[in-house]
């Protein structure tokens, strides 16, 4: 009787539906390993998951990664032209079923875009996700449930998500106080920190709600407030706030909090390459936007020809991707420093060539003066080839390199404009005017980016390898200086020396083992 009373009780039967909903959505998430649908034990012994079917399982990546609404997007592989060139060209063995890129779909970007039906094309940035085993993934994932506070776009990477050559055996102990089984099987029992980077829309509203969930998670700053948190991330360095050495479900991370319309600036402009250079190599994109993404397929293409002008007519997939992968620690005061390994950049590109073939074939194959010429690019199984040795080719024709040097994104174009204005003594009233016709827009209508005469002169020139690398050191130095000297108040004196002891152990373990390697 009562129950038929208490049920008749307006707003009685939402209310237990409501309940019943989040009731069934935490037993869901915390739902044992037998009930989940794929097993362990089929996957543990696996290595990274290779791409025998690129666009099904790439789709899949793409649509696990967005919101609720699952529209997902990625380019596929276009059929451009290629360059004339005294060997043929050898097409891909894929790129029969890929699809041309719309004309001009990087000219006028919108990075404010907020569905993922707006992107230039249906599978626009497929190649952006990399797959790697699922129950790790499920773990990576599994982590970002953990905070309340919205992330709307997010990435891991670093060793500790993917492997690095170095040689070294796993070490015997790991740092993750008790983490999930697929972490320790991924990582082969000695484990590393799993490194993060959160993309929020509103910095001072997440670190509000972060500081009322995880107060432990910052240093003394977060005493302060979330204000004086986030003028500080916006306002030094490259506008990164990290809390490392944090546990979440047994798992050692560290994690990195940006704007997301920070994100889009330094991937489309490169004003300081901090983020954009992390993400020119492999990383696990977890949560995906729309914005970010098409961000990102301009920078990874801006990546490709940065690299073209520092490499000649000919040269192999391990010299090109061993060039992108270099952009980002030209000028990174960390490889100065004798902690740091100074094989690294080889030692990533050897371990994750495939990786890197998945993030690049479909961009080089869109660019119209690149090409692989070795035959064994026609065979389906070379996606798959571990070797990088292929041999490319590149038209050196100054008017196509001219093009490219007109692409590059804007900041680093405008700093290698100033280079080569004091080197030819272009007085300042002519190079105003090259500066202007330079811009990408003006008051009337957006500028199809095409090389002049400026552009091609410095396409001629035999020291532009060394103009290229010069700008770029010149781009990161100061913002990843001022990161590194952030992040010792951001992570607080105790975590900031725990991270260079790390650092100094790992390198005299190094040394250690070099003379018994030789």
């Amino acid at each position: 009787m009562a129950l038929n009373r208490l049920a008749s009780i307006k707003g009685f039967k939402p209310l237990v539906a409501g309940h019943s909903f989040v009731l069934g959505q935490y037993v869901w998430y915390r739902r044992p390993d037998c009930f989940r649908n794929r097993s362990l034990a089929s996957k543990a012994s696996e290595p990274p998951q290779k791409l025998e079917n690129p666009p099904r399982d790439l789709q899949k990546e793409a649509n696990a990664s967005s919101p609720s609404s699952r529209e997902s997007s990625a380019n596929s592989r276009p059929s451009g032209n290629t360059p004339t060139s005294s060997t043929p060209a050898v097409s891909s063995p894929s790129s029969s079923t890929n699809q041309s890129m719309p004309p001009g779909w990087e000219d006028n970007p919108d990075y404010n875009i907020s569905a993922f039906s707006q992107l230039p094309h249906q599978h626009f940035g497929f190649n952006q996700f990399i797959v790697i085993n699922e129950e790790f993934k499920e773990a990576l994932r599994q982590i970002l449930w953990h905070f309340r506070a919205p992330i709307r776009y997010a990435f891991a990477y670093g060793s500790g998500v993917f492997s690095q050559d170095d040689g070294q055996e796993p070490a015997a102990w790991s740092p993750h106080p008790h983490p999930p089984e697929a972490v320790k099987t991924w990582q082969k029992g000695g484990g590393k920190m799993i490194d993060f980077i959160f993309g929020v829309s509103f910095t001072q509203h997440w670190h509000s709600l972060n500081l009322t969930q995880h107060r432990d998670h910052y240093s003394f700053l977060g005493s302060l407030g979330s204000a004086f948190v986030s003028r500080i991330q916006d306002r030094w360095g490259a506008g990164v706030y990290f809390n490392p050495y944090i546990t979440v479900n047994g798992t050692l991370i560290k994690y990195g909090v940006v704007n997301l319309d920070t994100i889009s600036r330094d991937l489309s402009e490169w004003d300081t390459l901090y983020l954009a250079g992390r993400l020119q190599k492999p990383v696990k994109i977890l949560r995906d936007d729309p914005g970010v993404r098409l961000a990102n397929q301009v920078n990874l293409i801006s990546a490709v020809r940065a690299a073209l002008l520092m490499l000649g007519p000919s040269f192999t997939e391990r010299e090109l991707y061993t060039a992108i992968a270099g952009i980002s620690y030209l000028g990174d005061p960390r490889m100065e420093l004798p902690a740091e390994n100074p094989r690294k950049v080889a030692n990533i590109v050897s371990a994750q060539s495939t990786n890197f073939r998945q993030l690049y074939t479909p961009l080089i194959d869109n660019l119209p003066n690149v090409t692989f010429t070795d035959p064994r690019c026609s065979n389906p199984d070379w996606l798959n080839d571990p070797n990088p040795d292929t041999r490319m080719e590149q038209d050196m024709d100054p008017i196509k390199r001219g093009n490219i040097v007109r692409r590059l994104p804007k900041a680093l174009r405008k700093k290698l404009y100033f280079q080569y204005q004091k080197k030819f003594a272009i007085p300042g009233s002519a190079f105003d005017q090259v500066m202007n016709e330079s811009k990408d827009e003006d008051d009337q209508c957006f500028k199809r980016r095409q090389g002049g005469d400026f552009e091609q002169r410095i396409a001629e020139q035999s020291d532009l390898p060394k103009m290229m690398g010069d700008v770029i050191r010149n781009t990161i130095r100061w913002p990843s200086a001022s990161q590194s000297l952030k992040s010792f108040f951001t992570a607080g004196p105790v975590r900031s020396w725990r991270y260079m002891s790390e650092k100094v152990a790992k390198s005299r373990q190094r040394r250690a083992d070099s003379p018994e390697k030789e």
